[in-house]
Formats: structure tokens, C-alpha cells, sequence
């Protein structure tokens, strides 16, 4: 059964996490995208 004591993880917690891993993939693809583009030019 559920507990209806339970809570939710806060927004930000959230936005954090998403900001941790998101910030450094997008730079990684970023990155990836100018290097290749040497490779086609």
C-alpha cells in the first residue's frame, strides 16, 4: 500500500541533476560535432 506520508524529490534536486550530466553531453557532442566536421570537409 502507499504510504501517503511519502514526498516527492524537490524540484531542484532535479534541475541539478539534470544540469550535472546534461551541461558536460552537451559539450561532449558539441565537441564531437566540430571535430567530425574536419573529417568531412
Amino acid at each position: 500500500m502507499a504510504d501517503s506520508n511519502q514526498q516527492g524529490t524537490p524540484a531542484w534536486h532535479l534541475v541539478l541533476a539534470w544540469a550535472w550530466v546534461g551541461i558536460p553531453l552537451t559539450l561532449g557532442v558539441i565537441r564531437t560535432l566540430i571535430n567530425s566536421m574536419a573529417l568531412f570537409h
